[in-house]
């Protein structure tokens, strides 16, 4: 298993890759499902200590995965294998999804990480047998991951408020180990297949965004319910996910990721706001569904435009924070404008439309100054 060139030519997402994405899809769907019901019963306390839960958890595991790929993918056929063992663990967490959200039951999703976990592990050690430059870095990964899902299993046995500070702690550490195994020596990941990578999950994510508000739509038509109200929230939803789309994309996957060192980790890691904000906007969509034609009744006029106005701000914010280095400082501006004004319009009677009309206004501020010479070369933004 010899490590891949960081300046590798044509370094595209491979057939398995894309195949790993598709479970994570399931886990996605499953995290947006959970929060859209918990925001049109009336319970925002469940949907903001559930979900950043639930999606640290399906995040974390395609982090873990993306980036060894990204350095160490053989394709071989016990590489495969492992790559498959992983998949059934993706499986196993999107089944134990519900039960984290709901219940804050643990048990399901860390059998999941237990399975990806055996199996990231012994392609660490793999790594660390093939590749002698490295082996100390890939030794300290295999030891980092399974000491933190020993942790997990302590976490298991523990219950309410102990679990979740509990829960924290962990984030805490499993964060910390790539940070670690990194000091002495980094591994080789290709940053242009990093940011394909990183491109085709946010697709994911809007694509849930749209799934979601489109079932939300289709239930609402099949109920009879008014179609005014309707249009004018699909309409609002579209200009907001095109312009989330449009945003994100502005600067070319091709262009390099960031330098190496903690700017890498500050990229990969802001990016759990960028995905996780895509993912709730559709379950922000389909509980302003909800709301306008009174399937549940819990919820306010106000407080479905929150729900969607506040992923897209936290968006934008992720946005210009793993932007931060190679974008127009102008557009930067812009971008943290345009969060202001989301949240600002939340009082607004067409609070999805008038959402949807800031995030056009940005996609025409960002077109026009995509051409602008004040663009901060990648190293020279400190």
């Amino acid at each position: 298993m010899g490590a891949r060139g960081t300046a590798e030519a044509h370094r595209v997402a491979t057939p398995l890759e894309l195949f790993v994405d598709l479970c994570f899809v399931v886990a996605v769907a499953q995290a947006a499902d959970r929060l859209h019901h918990a925001l049109s019963s009336g319970h925002p306390s469940q949907a903001l200590t559930s979900y950043p839960m639930v999606f640290f958890a399906v995040w974390w595991a395609w982090m873990n995965f993306t980036w060894f790929a990204s350095a160490y993918d053989t394709d071989d056929i016990a590489y495969r294998l492992a790559v498959f063992v992983q998949i059934a663990g993706v499986l196993v967490l999107a089944a134990g999804v519900p039960r984290l959200f709901n219940d804050h039951d643990l048990t399901v999703v860390t059998l999941g990480y237990a399975i990806m976990r055996v199996s990231l592990a012994s392609q660490w050690l793999r790594a660390a047998y093939s590749d002698p430059p490295l082996r100390r870095t890939n030794i300290r990964y295999a030891v980092g991951v399974s000491v933190c899902m020993l942790g997990w299993l302590v976490v298991l046995v523990l219950s309410g408020g102990w679990q979740v500070a509990a829960f924290g702690v962990m984030v805490v550490a499993e964060l910390s180990v790539p940070v670690l195994a990194e000091r002495h020596g980094s591994t080789t990941w290709h940053p242009r297949h990093i940011a394909e990578r990183y491109g085709l999950f946010t697709l994911i994510v809007l694509g849930e965004s749209v799934l979601a508000a489109t079932l939300a739509v289709q239930s609402a038509l099949d109920a009879g319910e008014a179609l005014g109200r309707l249009l004018v929230i699909a309409g609002g939803g579209l200009l907001v996910v095109f312009s989330m789309w449009w945003v994100y994309f502005a600067t070319p996957t091709e262009q390099p990721v960031t330098e190496t060192g903690l700017d890498s980790f500050w990229w990969g890691y802001g990016h759990y706001v960028v995905f996780a904000s895509a993912a709730a906007v559709g379950a922000g969509l389909a509980a302003a569904v909800d709301q306008a034609t009174a399937v549940d009744g819990a919820l306010s006029h106000r407080g479905a435009t929150a729900a969607v106005a506040v992923p897209v701000a936290l968006y934008l914010g992720g946005i210009a924070f793993v932007r931060r280095r190679n974008q127009v400082p102008r557009q930067r501006g812009a971008f943290v404008v345009a969060a202001v004004g989301v949240l600002g319009v939340m009082a607004v009677d067409l609070g999805v439309l008038a959402v949807g009309a800031v995030m056009a206004v940005l996609v025409t501020v960002v077109l026009l100054t995509a051409a602008s010479p004040e663009r901060v070369p990648l190293g020279d933004a400190n």
